[in-house]
């Protein structure tokens, strides 16, 4: 640990050690994405203080740990990642019934934000037991914050988190074609080994500006704004743009909405139909627009019933 992580083990007891907090409870706490100085002094202080800690990575997180001198045993490490989650939580449930307090943190970031905690958290709330955030780093809200995203007139301020875009060629196309729709900003995320796919796949936004933000809080942080007809290029031009994790924002469509959301949803079902199965089509165009899936099924049989 350094000189100033042991300062800010001072200053977090000093800043944090008044407040309260509640036994039996799991504590969702954010941690950095890649600068470890971006850590709260009250996520410095409940680390310290809780019985265990529940985390993505056991191995991740105790290097974390160990980097602001907050090393712990492994029987105090809880492993709950996105291939055992349902079944950790029953552990974490008997834990917190017991009075413990528990923190839950991802390998990065906010956990539940396209990292698991999501699934732990709902169990907890179904036993009627109390989840507390701990607010900190997002790749997500960070990325925004820097792309000067500007609403069109015809519609307010607002994002859709949409995270990985399909692995497959023909749904990722698909659903490229309806969120060229959209006109709030559209938040994606991408790894390394594909980002130069993706980008291929986005010049179909023509001059449709996108933000790219690559190692957010890194060293080699890198973040570029410009039309997404031009982003494969400017990737293809340096091969160190390519590596690094991803936040790519697809900043707010000018083209005119269709005749209300309803349109606009029919139209985007369309588009998917086109290029997809039904039950495929129907759940990316509710994932894409949040209207109801069980409706979308059976507007889609309508669209496709024979003329």
């Amino acid at each position: 640990m350094s000189t100033s992580f042991a300062l800010a083990q001072q200053a977090a007891h000093a800043a944090a050690a008044h407040q309260t907090y509640p036994q039996g409870a799991l504590y969702v706490l954010a941690t950095p994405i890649g600068n470890l100085a971006d850590i709260s002094l009250r996520a410095l202080h409940v680390l310290q203080l809780v019985d265990a800690i529940a985390c993505e990575d056991t191995r991740h997180t105790q290097a974390m740990l160990r980097s602001y001198g907050l090393e712990r045993p492994a029987s105090q490490l809880l492993a709950v990642h996105q291939h055992n989650e349902a079944e950790a939580a029953q552990g974490i449930i008997a834990r917190l019934q017991q009075g413990q307090r528990i923190a839950y943190v991802s390998d990065a970031g906010t956990p539940g934000v396209s990292d698991p905690g999501a699934r732990l958290c709902a169990a907890l709330h179904a036993q009627g037991l109390r989840c507390i955030p701990l607010p900190g780093p997002s790749s997500i809200t960070s990325a925004l914050s820097v792309a000067g995203c500007l609403p069109t007139p015809a519609q307010s301020h607002g994002f859709v988190f949409y995270g990985f875009l399909p692995t497959k060629n023909m749904e990722r196309q698909a659903a490229i074609r309806a969120l060229e729709q959209e006109e709030r900003c559209v938040v994606l995320l991408e790894a390394p080994h594909r980002i130069a796919e993706l980008t291929q796949s986005l010049h179909v936004l023509g001059e449709r500006p996108i933000t790219l933000a690559r190692e957010i809080s890194k060293q080699f942080e890198q973040i570029t704004t410009l039309p997404a007809q031009d982003a494969a290029a400017w990737l293809q031009a340096d091969p160190q743009r390519c590596k690094g994790e991803f936040v790519v924002v697809l900043h707010p469509c000018t083209r005119p909405a269709a005749d209300g959301d309803a349109r606009t949803t029919t139209h985007i079902l369309e588009l998917l139909l086109a290029e997809l199965p039904t039950k495929t089509a129907v759940k990316l165009c509710a994932e894409i627009t949040g209207a109801n899936r069980n409706a979308l099924y059976e507007q889609a049989l309508q669209l496709k019933a024979p003329k």
